[in-house]
């Protein structure tokens, strides 16, 4: 069961009178990179958060946005300041007494809200456990989601892998059919040329020449450690733990062999097969680059 790192998750929920909202999204990361978004009064669940998601998640760039509002109003405590409002007042009440013009001693709500800080705005004490259990609730069902999504993703990355590697495997089968006829084929072309140049060939030259190149061309270790690569990439599809950067470096050790097999070629078709296997790993590769 492979893993996408791109994926979407969310969740809203009401919880003690508030109504949370997790959205969880993910890129592509060589490491694992949680970024929590909320507001100030509630920075204090971040690193939490964070953590609690790093439980879930091995590998990629999380983005996660909490969204907290509270449908009561005991969140917020409304105080006078009363010895500055006091101090308003006894001084306006005071210069209107005193003064020689006819100021009306009259004072209605609206004037004492606009007196500087007349009064504190302050939000309720939170209780943070509390808070951090109707969270966390909420974010493990976002996580259910976002997971739920990377799983679907990890299996179309999965199917088209496997329908690579077939491609692969089929390809080095042909290989070795064709790499000991290259060898016969270099055999009969040494013959002909001696017999068209003076007119009878020496058999036993010819064996050492076609010795020589079969040496040089042979390509059967190669395959094999190839064959190889690609039954452990098999393998590797079946794994429940994240197993990208395993394959990742596995792309790199069949690429390796791709390009050995290429050099030794002297065949076209042969040639041909190796270009096609190489395009195949450089996709296989891309897709990697995905999975957690």
């Amino acid at each position: 069961m492979i893993r996408s790192m791109t994926g979407y998750g969310s969740f809203r929920a009401v919880n003690s009178g508030r109504e949370i909202f997790v959205e969880i999204k993910s890129v592509n990361h060589k490491f694992f990179e949680c970024f929590v978004h909320t507001s100030r009064a509630y920075g204090f669940l971040e690193d939490r958060v964070r953590k609690f998601a790093g439980g879930f998640i091995a590998r990629g760039k999380l983005d996660i946005n909490i969204n907290i509002v509270s449908e009561g109003s005991d969140e917020t405590i409304v105080t006078a300041n009363k010895a500055v409002l006091d101090g308003y007042l006894d001084s306006l009440f005071d210069y209107a007494v005193n003064s020689d013009k006819n100021i009306d001693t009259h004072i209605d709500y609206e004037l004492l809200l606009k007196i500087p800080d007349g009064f504190t705005v302050q939000k309720a004490k939170t209780d943070e456990e509390e808070l951090w259990s109707d969270v966390k609730e909420v974010l493990l069902n976002a996580l259910d989601s976002f997971t739920s999504m990377r799983i679907t993703e990890g299996d179309k990355l999965k199917d088209d892998i496997e329908g690579r590697l077939s491609a692969i495997s089929d390809a080095v089968d042909i290989i070795d059919l064709l790499s000991p006829k290259s060898v016969e084929k270099y055999r009969q072309k040494l013959f002909d040329r001696m017999n068209e140049i003076i007119g009878s060939a020496d058999e036993q030259r010819i064996l050492t020449e076609a010795a020589i190149f079969a040496e040089k061309t042979a390509v059967f270790e190669e395959t094999v450690r190839l064959k190889s690569h690609i039954s452990q990439f098999e393998d590797f599809l079946m794994y429940k733990e994240p197993i990208g950067r395993k394959m990742d470096f596995l792309t790199q050790e069949m690429n390796r062999e791709a390009n050995t097999i290429g050099s030794k070629a002297s065949d076209l078709e042969i040639t041909r097969l190796v270009l096609n296997i190489k395009s195949d790993i450089e996709k296989i590769r891309e897709q990697v680059q995905n999975i957690e």
